[in-house]
């Protein structure tokens, strides 16, 4: 694994000095990339002139609102379709082609129902994210052994110790998966809505700075929108994996 990390990386570090490289001897033109070095260098200013925090903390509650909406919405759409065989062979095809279907296209309609506010562009990230947690949580009810519900009701164990002692161990490493996956939708929903549609955020920012041609601005905010993206999946793939761990001891 150490190995792996250590390729992994070794290409990021040689794509981000070819990268310096190619903007450094004008290989590249100044308002199409500029340097990675100029690139942190620039969100370092942003960030202590205090430009980017109402920014960062309007996407900060945009992407959180729609990832918990998306993760109970997910967890009880998939529970009650896992339990309804007719519902799910019903479902499946919408499920399958749900990403099809461009989520923006329901923004007018948010806005009627929800108002000028955030919680349409909430509502846009959780009507991206809650397919894949549907879809995690119907693959891990279906890792549950039959054989353990059966022991669960020979032992008349309740509701909640079943939840925990069989349906969870079982179903997590899906559950986790849509979780991740719920957390990229959310994220990319709620930054191209922002983008296309909004006035405020991170997404916003972005739009505005490569309208105004400022290309250091543009590309400072990316990386920190990517820089975003990356941490918190870590964080997410590390307590996977804890979670995991424990589980087999």
């Amino acid at each position: 694994m150490r190995g792996v990390a250590l390729t992994r990386l070794g290409v990021i570090a040689a794509f981000i000095a070819l990268l310096e490289a190619l903007c450094r001897f004008g290989i590249v033109k100044p308002l199409t990339l500029v340097a990675p070095s100029r690139m942190v260098g620039t969100l370092i200013d942003l960030i202590q002139a205090g430009d980017v925090g109402d920014d960062a903390a309007r996407t900060a509650i945009e992407v959180a609102g729609a990832f918990v909406l998306a993760i109970l919405l997910g967890v009880s759409i998939g529970a009650v379709i896992h339990a309804i065989p007719r519902l799910r062979r019903a479902v499946a095809p919408v499920l399958v082609s749900w990403y099809a279907v461009p989520s923006f296209v329901f923004y007018p309609l948010f806005i009627a129902l929800l108002g000028l506010s955030e919680a349409p562009l909430i509502a846009i990230g959780a009507f991206s994210a809650t397919p894949a947690m549907v879809v995690a949580t119907i693959s891990g009810l279906d890792r549950v052994p039959r054989v353990l519900r059966r022991v669960a009701r020979v032992h008349r164990m309740g509701f909640w110790d079943t939840l925990r002692h069989i349906t969870l161990p079982s179903a997590l490493p899906s559950l986790f998966t849509g979780v991740k996956l719920a957390f990229a939708y959310a994220f990319i929903g709620v930054i191209a809505g922002e983008f296309i549609l909004s006035g405020g955020g991170l997404g916003y920012a972005i739009a505005y700075a490569y309208e105004s041609f400022e290309t250091a601005k543009m590309y400072a905010l990316m990386l920190l929108v990517l820089g975003v993206g990356v941490a918190v999946n870590a964080g997410l793939h590390t307590w996977e994996g804890r979670l995991l761990r424990r589980r087999q001891r």
